[in-house]
């Protein structure tokens, strides 16, 4: 019912896809649907038998970080906006809009059977839902922004992971703390359980960890990427895995010995999420495009329409045009240009922060009186946007090196003025 109601209008060009970066992916059990959560604050359902937009669900005011499938033609996301919503994928209307958090929902999971969600905030909380009546129940015990949360195959186990690096296990009947794995100070992205029961973490120092947990030990490290990996998932029989970095890549290898089977490189910017839909002979990957793509692991080609893998880049010789990779994600320098998840850095220098027309800023930054040039650009990167514009959208980076913040802020000055400094 789900497909015929919403083919309908795809058909009728209504759906074309996202218009910003794709955050998150989901796969249905039978593999035929995957669900998005874009930048552009929605959510959509594609056919991964075509890799085409079905339908598009509107109902968060910010961007989407999360989506998951549920039991009965139902959905979860989570948002920018702090709050879930519970979708009909019947109609693409919401059910019900469930609020608990203070601050952005960075991560969702379903328990098996799908009577419990969980999410995590970057109010350093970890919620459990009940479904059927969107009760929460707090577990407390993180410092840090919550990126990652991930049940164990048997629903027993919740683990979850925050920004400095620490992840905690959690007994998921009673909620109470089940261990801790204190990570290295880097952001724990991503993590997922394997059905074995090992628990795989997604790292910001470029590598993947997988632990034992019977053991409380790291028992494989894999480090095939040299930029963050932001994202990850493991093939259904948990052979391989398959992780995205914040350098374009999806390197697809096996779990057991960490050897590389294929390094895709599938988009300009960052691989935000990736999934395989139902075997391990196919991966999908979403990231900076908006475009949801599907590959071969055996070819490493984009299998609809028979496409080769993207061409990376050549490597900026510029530092502060490398520095600046990472922002493209969300910014450029086009006046004109309104299908970034950031607004437009064209004249970045002496303009009052929440002042490109158009935009829909935070209340919060619209609020702080913040007139960008060099020292509150250096400032924002040096304290972070939680000290600087408390209480604005700006993901949480921050840019130890004053070096790396003077390059970076030259580039900005020049080519926020199409190439000459003001």
């Amino acid at each position: 019912m789900v497909l015929a109601l919403l083919l309908t209008s795809a058909s009728a060009g209504a759906v074309a896809g996202h218009g910003g970066p794709i955050k998150a992916i989901a796969v249905s059990p039978d593999s035929k649907l995957a669900l998005t959560g874009s930048f552009d604050y929605t959510v959509i359902l594609w056919d991964l038998s075509t890799v085409t937009p079905l339908g598009r669900m509107v109902g968060h005011d910010a961007a989407v970080d999360a989506v998951a499938f549920l039991p009965g033609h139902r959905a979860i996301s989570g948002s920018d906006d702090d709050s879930l919503i519970l979708w009909n994928l019947t109609d693409g209307k919401p059910l019900a809009r469930w609020k608990a958090h203070t601050a952005k929902v960075a991560a969702v999971a379903v328990a098996p059977g799908g009577r419990l969600v969980a999410s995590g905030g970057w109010d350093h909380k970890v919620i459990l839902w009940t479904v059927a009546t969107g009760t929460p129940r707090l577990l407390a015990g993180h410092e840090a922004n919550v990126n990652a949360v991930a049940f164990s195959a048997d629903g027993s186990l919740l683990a979850s992971g925050d920004y400095d690096g620490r992840i905690m296990l959690w007994h998921v009947p009673d909620g109470t703390p089940a261990g801790t794995l204190r990570g290295n100070g880097f952001p724990v992205n991503a993590l997922d359980f394997a059905p074995d029961g090992r628990l795989v973490a997604a790292l910001g120092d470029d590598t993947v960890r997988v632990f034992d947990l019977a053991a409380k030990r790291e028992a494989l490290r894999y480090i095939g990427h040299t930029e963050p990996v932001v994202s990850l998932a493991l093939s259904p029989d948990g052979t391989l895995a398959a992780s995205g970095s914040s350098r374009g890549t999806v390197e697809v290898w096996r779990l057991a010995t960490g050897e590389t089977l294929r390094n895709i490189y599938a988009t300009l910017g960052v691989v935000w999420a990736v999934a395989f839909p139902g075997d391990d002979a196919r991966v999908v990957s979403a990231g900076n495009d908006g475009a949801l793509r599907e590959w071969s692991v055996a070819t490493g080609a984009e299998i609809v329409g028979g496409r080769p893998a993207i061409a990376p880049p050549p490597e900026p010789t510029d530092r502060g045009a490398a520095l600046f990779r990472k922002c493209q994600a969300c910014h450029d320098f086009d006046p004109n240009d309104r299908s970034k998840a950031g607004p437009t850095f064209w004249h970045l220098i002496d303009r009052p922060a929440g002042s490109v027309a158009g935009y829909p800023y935070s209340p919060a930054l619209k609020a702080s009186g913040l007139v960008w040039n060099e020292a509150t650009i250096n400032r924002l990167f040096a304290d972070g946007p939680q000290a600087v514009a408390p209480g604005s959208k700006m993901p949480l980076q921050k840019m130890p090196s004053a070096r790396d913040r003077a390059d970076l802020i030259q580039y900005l000055k020049l080519h926020a003025y199409g190439g000459r400094v003001e």
